[in-house]
């Protein structure tokens, strides 16, 4: 019903924001993933989602197209309300949310708050063949490589080396070998550091 919003934002919180569209204030609840890419300007467009229940019409924004599908399938999971969605877009990355379906990790599922061992293996078994058709093994692998590079990051940042250098080093070694496991990258990473 309402596919987007662009207006001024008025006011913005980690959970929510205020969007006032020619005299109209918009209550949009949104996740911690949009919160960290709002612009620092006034002017924002969000593309939305609107849930109407009985006693209830919750509007839900999103800063990319994207993150509003990958919503859009989790509602589809039985069990799975625009709060618990709304939580796992906000305790994970979009991609690393499609990388955990697409690869059937159900720890990583279920470490999100509020979703047990079985709601996690639902959401994998509804949704593992519309994510394998949206998004090619590529893509998926990319997100997969990406995720073991920030894993590495996090690790070398704990042994106590700087993050941008490490980046560089750990950027020039995921080029280098797509398929480089977590450990493989921290060890290539320690000669070069």
């Amino acid at each position: 019903m309402i596919a987007h919003l662009q207006g001024k934002l008025v006011e913005k919180n980690p959970t929510e924001v205020i969007i006032d569209c020619n005299g109209v204030g918009y209550h949009v609840n949104i996740s911690l993933h949009t919160y960290s890419l709002l612009p620092n300007s006034d002017a924002i467009k969000l593309f939305t989602y609107l849930q109407i229940k009985e006693d209830s019409h919750t509007l839900f924004g999103f800063v990319e197209k994207s993150e509003r599908e990958i919503f859009k399938m989790l509602l589809s999971v039985s069990g799975i309300g625009a709060s618990i969605a709304r939580t796992m877009l906000s305790s994970l990355e979009p991609k690393q949310i499609i990388q955990a379906i697409a690869s059937a990790d159900v720890n990583t599922i279920q470490k999100i708050k509020g979703i047990g061992g079985k709601t996690a293996q639902r959401v994998i078994l509804d949704l593992k063949d519309k994510v394998l058709k949206l998004y090619d093994l590529d893509e998926i692998s990319m997100i997969q490589n990406n995720t073991n590079k920030d894993e590495a990051l996090s690790a070398l940042e704990v042994l106590g080396f700087v993050r941008k250098s490490s980046e560089r080093v750990v950027e020039k070694i995921v080029k280098e070998n797509p398929e480089a496991t977590v450990e493989s990258i921290i060890k290539l990473a320690l000669k070069n550091l």
